[in-house]
């Protein structure tokens, strides 16, 4: 049976003044852990787990079998790994804070705000304009609805919805993301101004689109969705989605990488909502520190979604504000980069008032003894 091992922060420390140093700083972002988790697993069963700190993990690692020391080793480095900022046509985006990125989707069925903007450019063009206004860094721009049951796109209709949506964000100067699982839209979009795919199947429904971001050579999210063909929501069964959901995103990004796309291009999200349950989902995010040890910058896209309704007394998808801003600080309390959330304006006033907390958090213990 083969080994596999896991780091897994469990310590977040609000600086490393708190900790007398010894903390890492995570993904070069605004969160520091001190205390870690390595999990080791053998045979798809957890057989040890140790804790550690930055001055004791090298001891750890002394107990672990010689045929994983080599990835715990290359796990403790990407926790530890600060992400080069996304090129983005004209635009810039760093990533050593969180990020928003709107959504806007031009479909008459999806599942929040479906047919809003598609038979409506000017709403549309108007959406996009507040979203950026706000602080939006990335406009998402979605012609298909992949909510469960949803009836698939052709390509051509897709086309149609999204690249007057691209024309209209690329004149206002934005970053534009084109969200899609076809490598025709890809293509079609990124020749209009998008810059940047997100791909909810993980490049995996469109034989052809791993091979044209590589030759594209732009950023690409990488999702993980458990069904393989049109419905993404099928086949949601898992041994331990924690264990699972991270081993299934590491296998998508190593053959992106074989594929030739850039390591660096390459954001990983870990679906949320995609073939989970409303559990699933909820240690997913309890766990989201431990994906960074991917080496990839993380994008988390809960906002509005159904797990927060069923939190909530099942409430309507237009009052889930209040539960999409809590995921979207648990987001950011775990040093994701990528927030992709419908209310821009609420979440940016959100990041702004976490970033100001953790700015002022540095000076906290500034007169600890030495």
């Amino acid at each position: 049976m083969s080994d596999s091992v896991y780091l897994r922060p469990i310590g977040i420390a609000p600086g490393p003044q708190s900790e007398h140093g010894n903390a890492v700083r995570l993904a070069g972002g605004m969160v520091y852990a001190s205390r870690f988790a390595v999990i080791l697993r053998r045979g798809g069963q957890i057989v040890e787990r140790w804790l550690a700190s930055p001055g004791t993990i090298d001891d750890v690692f002394a107990k672990l079998p010689e045929e994983v020391g080599a990835e715990a080793e290359a796990q403790w480095s990407n926790l530890r790994m600060a992400h080069p900022a996304l090129s983005l046509g004209a635009r810039t985006i760093q990533l050593d804070q969180p990020q928003i990125m709107g959504i806007l989707n031009v479909t008459p069925d999806s599942f929040s705000d479906g047919g809003a903007f598609l038979d409506d450019p000017e709403a549309g063009r108007a959406h996009a304009a507040a979203m950026l206004e706000a602080g939006a860094a990335i406009i998402d721009i979605g012609g298909e609805s992949t909510r469960p049951g949803a009836k698939a796109t052709w390509e051509g209709e897709e086309n149609e919805r999204v690249l007057p949506a691209i024309a209209y964000c690329s004149s206002m100067g934005a970053a534009i993301s084109i969200d899609t699982r076809r490598a025709g839209v890809m293509e079609a979009a990124l020749d209009a101004g998008a810059a940047l795919v997100n791909d909810v199947s993980g490049l995996r429904f469109d034989p052809r689109s791993i091979e044209l971001v590589a030759d594209r050579g732009c950023p690409v999210v990488i999702m993980h969705a458990p069904g393989k063909g049109e419905d993404l929501h099928a086949d949601g069964a898992y041994g331990n989605v924690i264990f699972d959901v991270f081993d299934a995103l590491k296998e998508r990004r190593d053959a992106a990488i074989a594929a030739g796309i850039e390591r660096s291009r390459i954001i990983l999200d870990p679906g949320i909502g995609f073939g989970k349950s409303v559990r699933d989902n909820l240690s997913l995010i309890n766990a989201l520190p431990m994906f960074h040890a991917l080496g990839q910058p993380l994008l988390l896209g809960a906002s509005r979604k159904r797990m927060i309704g069923a939190l909530s007394k099942e409430a309507a998808v237009e009052d889930r504000l209040g539960g999409s801003i809590a995921l979207a600080i648990a987001g950011m309390n775990a040093g994701v980069q990528l927030l992709r959330v419908h209310d821009v304006a609420e979440t940016v006033q959100a990041r702004n008032v976490w970033r100001g907390l953790r700015d002022a958090a540095l000076t906290d213990f500034a007169d600890l003894p030495e």
